[in-house]
């Protein structure tokens, strides 16, 4: 059973995406922060959070990729990619049980959903 899309595709997106948006998170987190969330990040603590985030988006999204092109990662990057995926987009669903609904954060878990099962497809699409 072989898919729609090619198997590196979905590694390929989420990857590219992750480490964008963690160079958007931990670059200049004092500026995009209060733009882009409406909160200011003033704390020196607050600062080296979204650098750390920072670091682990592209320690994944390098990961992801490097699975795209070497075969021998693409099913542990696939995996590892659903799993974060799906925690990401649980967390996102526990926040917006307990504390309400958000466009600017519904929007990013029903992507995250959609990568998780675009992830799970291909593990079973393409088992080697």
């Amino acid at each position: 059973m072989k898919g729609k899309f090619p198997r590196n595709l979905q590694l390929l997106i989420s990857g590219t995406i992750v480490i964008m948006a963690g160079f958007a998170y931990g670059l200049h987190p004092s500026y995009v922060m209060p733009l882009a969330l409406g909160f200011e990040v003033e704390a020196l603590a607050m600062r080296n959070i979204f650098r750390a985030i920072l670091g682990i988006y592209l320690g994944l999204g390098i990961y992801w990729l490097l699975g795209a092109f070497r075969p021998s990662l693409w099913k542990p990057a696939t995996l590892n990619n659903v799993f974060f995926m799906g925690g990401i987009a649980f967390g996102r669903l526990l926040g917006l049980c307990i504390d309400g609904f958000s466009l600017a954060f519904f929007i990013p878990m029903v992507l995250e959903l959609l990568f998780m099962v675009w992830g799970l497809y291909n593990l079973k699409a393409y088992k080697s």
